[in-house]
């Protein structure tokens, strides 16, 4: 068999073992032999399966990849559902396991009666049936979507200890169609003198947001299709408003309305919820960008490790500004680091999943990953964005965090007997 020698801190292996290894790396890590053995007959090989449902579901052994709610019984207050990511490991997220968060719950709209309308500094003033905009011609982005407030968590003083799921499943990704804001716009006329698009949902809290003009025109759309089928409820059925690599709530669910201004509207949520103070003092408002970040899905949080030997380290990258160029990962706390191999595709604004073999000795090891775009972008310690835009305090009975957009590195402990918690490194 290959030998494998690290080329960094505690056992990490570069991406190109990968590529060279083969099936010996394969082996080494899972442990499989190559020696031919007697198949059983199982029951589910005798006789005839379950009936074909009309709309199919995930395996009854898969019970447990789940979304977790933040308000299951559904009181007057937000509803958060976050993505189990150390359950997930492709790139593109299910309907069922995306993210979502609803402040007045899932409004259920017939789209027959369901209308959007695009007015004020326009020539022509326009209505669109969901039907209507079904005709024009759509284009399809494959986009991350992530929640503004996603991690937060992590301001907190001291470390969380919980799942990647309760500290990064307020993002997901996955294949949005529908059609151009720019041909709306162009049928519609825009006045020169509109800068500002004031985005509005149809649901009971009638989120607004503003968004510039130059964001609408750019790769905006209106979102009718989510990974090939209708987009859901919880996504904003039967259209929702899609701006690839900004903050989750401006990307309007249940949009019904879209007026051109000159100026942001500075609406409740813009004034409230979304403007942050800064350790400056100054309020952290209209940052839209989502940047660039990685995480560590596997190992995580949660998940025992089974003795030393061979491992894959998995986990997920992606950035608001473009294409993720690299993934380092470290095994000793950011002392040494070795590039990851990125799954194709890779793509602009898009989850990129990266992997790299390491070979566990069986002592004391944090993992981290640390991401950079196709911008030059690279993701910063804990410790820099703490410095920029402070710490959690606490107010019982609850924790009042800061600020938002956390993107800082995620660092993972793994301790001799296998256990994997998290730790400020």
């Amino acid at each position: 068999m290959e030998k494998f020698i690290p080329v960094a801190g505690n056992g990490l292996l570069d991406r190109r073992a990968f590529l060279r290894g083969g099936a010996a790396l394969a082996a080494a890590m899972t442990g499989y032999s190559a020696k031919a053995e007697t198949l059983v007959e199982q029951p589910w090989g005798k006789e005839p399966g379950s009936l074909v449902p009309p709309y199919g579901g995930p395996s009854a052994y898969e019970k447990a990849v789940v979304r977790t709610l933040s308000n299951p019984k559904g009181e007057p207050r937000t509803q958060h559902a976050r993505t189990p990511h150390h359950l997930l490991r492709g790139t593109a997220t299910p309907n069922g396991l995306h993210f979502t968060i609803s402040h007045g719950g899932n409004a259920e709209i017939d789209p027959a009666q369901h209308r959007l309308a695009i007015h004020g500094l326009v020539k022509r003033p326009l209505v669109f049936t969901a039907d209507a905009l079904a005709r024009y011609p759509m284009v399809s982005r494959f986009t991350f979507v992530e929640c503004g407030g996603n991690s937060a968590p992590m301001f907190s003083p001291e470390p969380i200890q919980a799942n990647v799921q309760a500290l990064h499943g307020l993002a997901s990704c996955a294949e949005w169609t529908g059609v151009p804001l720019s041909t709306l716009l162009e049928e519609s006329g825009v006045d020169p003198k509109a800068k500002w698009v004031i985005a509005e949902g149809a649901d009971s809290p009638h989120l607004s947001r503003s968004v510039p003009l130059t964001k609408i025109l750019d790769d905006a759309m209106v979102a009718l299709y989510q990974n090939g089928e209708r987009v859901m409820p919880g996504q904003g059925y039967p259209m929702r408003l899609l701006l690839p690599g900004w903050e989750g709530n401006m990307n309007v669910k249940w949009l019904r309305r879209l007026q051109l201004t000159e100026s942001p509207a500075m609406t409740y949520y813009e004034a409230r919820t979304y403007a942050p103070i800064l350790p400056s003092g100054k309020a952290y408002r209209f940052y839209f960008i989502q940047e660039v970040k990685s995480f560590i899905t596997r190992p995580s949080v949660g998940m025992e490790m089974k003795g030393p030997g061979f491992y894959e380290i998995s986990g997920i990258a992606y950035s608001g500004n473009g294409r993720i160029a690299n993934v380092m990962v470290s095994a000793d706390g950011g002392q040494t680091w070795a590039q990851a191999a990125l799954q194709e595709p890779v793509m602009s604004k898009s989850f990129t999943r990266f992997r790299i073999p390491w070979q566990w000795n069986g002592g004391p090891a944090v993992l981290q990953s640390r991401a950079r775009d196709d911008q030059g972008n690279v993701q910063p310690t804990r410790a820099e964005i703490i410095a920029v835009r402070g710490q959690a305090s606490r107010v019982p009975p609850v924790t009042v965090f800061p600020s938002q957009h956390y993107n800082g590195i995620t660092s993972w402990s793994v301790d001799a007997t296998g256990g994997v918690r998290h730790v400020y490194a």
